[in-house]
């Protein structure tokens, strides 16, 4: 009787009540087409999809035929550019979806943060560190770091490769990803901590993990931030069950109790990167960095943020701060590879203004070529790191979108991938075309550009990620030839948090400048 009890219960919530919940139709979106089949009585389809690799792009084949797609029970993915200002622009009504809430820690940080007087108070007090002219100051930090990089490609050089030829595996002597990584993680963590992490003298990302009674152990950087951006972004999307779903996942699956734990581990990274420099900062050490502006003002007067807010701060800045500039420099690189005639282009751009025997590109030589800034932002545009909608929720009273009244308390979401694909705005949108970007023609598809998303909400490291973009894409181009494996190599690509692309093996040789 027991047996039968629990299974007419799991019947009526699973499936009567679903389905009865898809057909009263409170909130009239049983007009909307479904993702899935389910789509409109299930989130789990989603959070299946969420596991297959690259949601995104099955996403962005099934808003070929609907604007407006049902992806959930409560939650609509929209692909209309138009839609960009009703949900993340400034003064949209929308708020941060539970997403946020669901994956967030005890304390929120600028991105996760919902209630708007919130965000705009931590928003007020993180711009100084943001702003637009640290960027001078900063440099200087780029620059050091960029060094060390140049100096490690320096001893991995081999001879030029023979044209019309192959490079031969032995001579495949960098992995591309993996130091772009390692760059990121050292280029930020020396901005924001004004830490050297070593990962870049070594070409290794073994990195401290601190646990809250003090103790610390070794772990891989690479390993602990993947599991991360992966363990919740694959089973979130069901928000009521998320931790459920957290807690029977480590029961069934040894593959997410590793993750889980190394998503512990990366926590772990973060407490130790923030004990550290909050040890420096109580001996009255005088930084210049993300976490100074943090603790004061210009003026040293304390802005006197909780302990868990200060390292939830932290730990957005490492993460986000070094994946997504990390993906943006693999990509870039790869894309003028594949395309030797922009490579070409840009080389004779930066031949220009740089000397030949220049190591590191200064910034103020390069920041306004246009050229390069059209070669990063179309790569930015084929590929965004950050892919997938960015959840809003609409506000209890509803609102319109696209002129077309939704609920209130409704998820709805864009994706970049699926923006940036729009054959009607990029014209020939799967080819690299750098030349896009430029002139007046280029100006005009900027609202239609979502890398860092838009609005209020947009993201405040923007100017950060640019500035080491600019200079290590320079700087590499200027100095380095590269090759990949052959010329229809492609990588794997999985979809996570961010689209993180896999390894890129290269062979790296001197360029003669002539």
């Amino acid at each position: 009787m027991y047996a039968i009890a629990v299974a007419l219960f799991m019947s009526v919530y699973f499936l009567v009540i679903p389905v009865a919940k898809y057909f009263y139709d409170a909130k009239g979106l049983r007009k909307y087409p479904n993702f899935y089949t389910l789509s409109g009585i299930s989130d789990l389809p989603f959070v299946y999809e969420a596991h297959k690799g690259f949601r995104s792009r099955n996403l962005f084949e099934a808003h070929k035929k609907h604007p407006v797609l049902r992806i959930g029970p409560n939650a609509l993915s929209y692909s209309d550019p138009s839609a960009i200002k009703d949900i993340y622009g400034h003064g949209t009504a929308c708020i941060k979806d539970r997403f946020y809430s669901e994956t967030g820690g005890s304390h929120s940080h600028l991105a996760d943060v919902v209630d708007k007087k919130d965000h705009a108070r931590k928003r007020k007090v993180l711009s100084s560190a943001y702003a637009v002219k640290n960027l001078e100051e900063w440099e200087f930090k780029v620059a050091e770091v960029s060094g060390k990089l140049i100096k490690a490609f320096d001893k991995r050089c081999t001879a030029p490769l023979p044209p019309n030829s192959l490079p031969r595996k032995e001579d495949l002597t960098i992995d591309y990803r993996e130091w772009t990584v390692l760059f990121a993680a050292a280029a930020i963590a020396n901005i924001g901590l004004s830490e050297d992490l070593g990962f870049l003298n070594e070409g290794s990302d073994v990195v401290k993990s601190e646990s809250k009674d003090g103790t610390v152990k070794e772990v891989s950087f690479r390993e602990c931030h993947a599991a991360t951006g992966r363990v919740s972004y694959q089973l979130v999307w069901a928000y009521d069950w998320f931790k459920t779903f957290k807690r029977i996942s480590k029961m069934v699956s040894s593959s997410y109790r590793k993750m889980w734990k190394l998503d512990g581990d990366w926590g772990g990274i973060i407490y130790n990167r923030a004990t550290t420099r909050l040890n420096r900062y109580l001996a009255g050490e005088k930084l210049d960095d993300f976490f100074t502006a943090m603790m004061e003002d210009k003026n040293e007067s304390p802005h006197n943020l909780e302990w868990g807010e200060i390292v939830a701060e932290i730990n957005i800045m490492m993460n986000a701060g070094h994946d997504t500039t990390a993906i943006s420099l693999r990509n870039v690189m790869f894309f003028l590879l594949k395309n030797p005639h922009c490579l070409t282009r840009l080389r004779g751009e930066l031949d220009e203004v740089l000397e030949t025997d220049e190591v590191v590109a200064p910034y103020g030589k390069v920041k306004h070529l246009p050229y390069l800034r059209a070669c990063i932002d179309e790569s930015l545009r084929m590929m965004p790191p950050v892919i997938f909608g960015l959840p809003r929720r609409t506000p209890v009273e509803g609102m319109p979108i696209l002129d077309d009244f939704v609920a209130g308390d409704t998820s709805v979401s864009m994706s970049a991938y699926v923006v940036h694909h729009q054959e009607s705005i990029f014209k020939d949108h799967d080819t690299y075309k750098p030349e896009r970007w430029l002139g007046e023609d280029g100006k005009a598809l900027q609202p239609f550009f979502l890398p860092f998303s838009t609005g209020a909400r947009g993201c405040i490291g923007r100017n950060i990620s640019y500035l080491e973009q600019t200079v290590l894409v320079a700087s590499l181009v200027h100095r380095f030839e590269f090759a990949l494996p052959g010329p229809d190599w492609d990588p794997p690509v999985r979809e996570t948090t961010n689209l993180s692309p896999g390894p890129m093996p290269a062979k790296v040789w001197r360029r003669v400048i002539a």
